[in-house]
């Protein structure tokens, strides 16, 4: 698997690059901004987009999915049909982290409407991308149509904003739940083994095994009780 990370905005996100080194063909996850960094990428590797996979649609992860289509037109975007209200409500999202809307130029938060969705992410369904294969596991709190790209073969796991190093997902924006949060985190994710090697949306990347034990939300060490 050929991986290659942008990372963008402000909000320091990291887009992916994820190709096949066999036959060429690729997917782009979590476009959050500067398509043209995206596309130089796919040249310098000699990939060609096969899709726009988004993990959720918080605008920090969707930003450049316009410009990226511009660009890219043939490549399908691709997201779970429960975050498309979210994804496209895209130009009011900086209202919901309470920004004033004076300020979105300033911040880069001026987005255009994004494209139409063409194709839903469906629970436990495997997407190909050439010989990779991910099966796509749908795992709602942070965002309600939240899903992960776990890449069996390969060992790896592409889990947006569930989990990051020694942290996870915040769930107090709308559509957020803590409790389906640490059920997906449970029940979907920390089952995948403790060998997996996990690419957050944020932050470095960590694996299965060491969140498991040290993650406060994970090993026991965090009493729920409190927003965050």
């Amino acid at each position: 698997m050929i991986i290659e990370e942008i990372t963008v905005t402000a909000f320091q996100q990291h887009t992916r690059v994820l190709g096949c080194a066999e036959t060429g063909l690729s997917v782009c996850v979590d476009p959050g901004d500067e398509a043209e960094r995206i596309v130089s990428v796919l040249e310098r590797r000699g990939l060609r987009l096969q899709a726009i996979a988004l993990t959720h649609a918080h605008m920090d992860h969707v930003g450049g999915v316009a410009a990226l289509k511009r660009l890219q037109p043939e490549a399908e975007i691709i997201l779970h049909a429960a975050d498309e209200p979210l994804y496209l409500g895209l130009p009011e999202q900086p209202a919901l982290l309470g920004v004033p809307r004076a300020q979105w130029a300033m911040f880069g938060f001026d987005y255009e409407a994004p494209p139409p969705v063409e194709r839903y992410w469906q629970d436990g369904e495997t997407y190909t991308v050439g010989a990779l294969e991910f099966q796509v596991l749908h795992c709602p709190g942070h965002t309600p149509g939240h899903v992960v790209l776990f890449a069996a073969h390969e060992r790896k796991v592409f889990v947006g904003d569930c989990l990051f190093a020694g942290s996870i997902g915040r769930t107090d924006l709308p559509g957020g739940s803590y409790e389906q949060l640490m059920d997906s985190l449970t029940n979907k994710i920390i089952p995948l083994g403790d060998d997996v090697v996990v690419y957050s949306g944020h932050g470095p990347n960590t694996n299965i095994g060491h969140e498991r034990r040290t993650n406060p939300f994970l090993n026991g060490a965090y009493t729920p009780g409190r927003q965050f």
